[in-house]
């Protein structure tokens, strides 16, 4: 029980919790934006299926905490830069990022097709969860990763998890409803996940963009 008067432990977890929360509100923009696609029965359901899946792989990334360092071992090189199993799979999300917040953007523009509204109805829920579980790998990569480098106590940063998606949880149904209300927001929200797909990019040819 020393953890409880140990002053670092308190201040690691209140420290990581608020990283989490911030670190999620791209993946909270991106869930929204698609759970937005379906039905109005099932963006709830998206949403929080979505956030719990978000929870859940972190928490199995932790456990498994000594292969996920490894990934940050160099495998091959391209073009003199040494990429990591980490680096690829950033990579790859932030092309899937920019590929999916361009098509929504085109969607959305000059895509106003009334029978192909009818169709993405009916047939997304199954899409969507996919893309939701896709995007959560990369994101809850990065978020383990930071959380090991903030935190020595295992059960501190499963903790530090789970309030943040409880947090995102609480929240996501007032950011979604926000963003779907006001068209401009969500084409600025897609410009956001352009420049995270950017980024995610950049980060996995070792080009670091400060977060700040």
């Amino acid at each position: 029980m020393e953890w409880i008067s140990n002053p670092d432990i308190w201040l690691a977890l209140v420290t990581l919790t608020a990283l989490e929360i911030v670190l999620g509100i791209d993946n909270i923009v991106f869930i929204s934006i698609l759970a937005g696609k379906l039905p109005e029965d099932q963006q709830d359901k998206a949403r929080n299926t979505g956030l719990l899946l978000a929870m859940g792989m972190r928490i199995l990334m932790l456990l498994a905490i000594s292969w996920i360092i490894g990934l940050t071992d160099p495998w091959f090189s391209i073009f003199g830069n040494e990429l990591s199993g980490r680096d690829l799979i950033l990579i790859v999300g932030g092309l899937f990022l920019l590929g999916k917040a361009t098509f929504e953007i085109h969607e959305k523009l000059e895509g106003e097709d009334p029978h192909n509204k009818e169709v993405a109805a009916v047939a997304t829920f199954g899409s969507v969860i996919v893309q939701i579980l896709l995007l959560d790998l990369v994101f809850s990569l990065d978020s383990v990763i930071t959380a090991v480098g903030m935190a020595d106590e295992i059960w501190v940063m499963i903790t530090a998890v789970v309030i943040s998606i409880g947090v995102m949880l609480l929240s996501a149904g007032a950011i979604s409803d926000f963003v779907n209300r006001h068209p401009t927001v969500k084409m600025l929200a897609l410009s956001f996940l352009i420049l995270i797909g950017f980024s995610l990019i950049a980060e996995g040819w070792e080009l670091h963009i400060p977060k700040g």
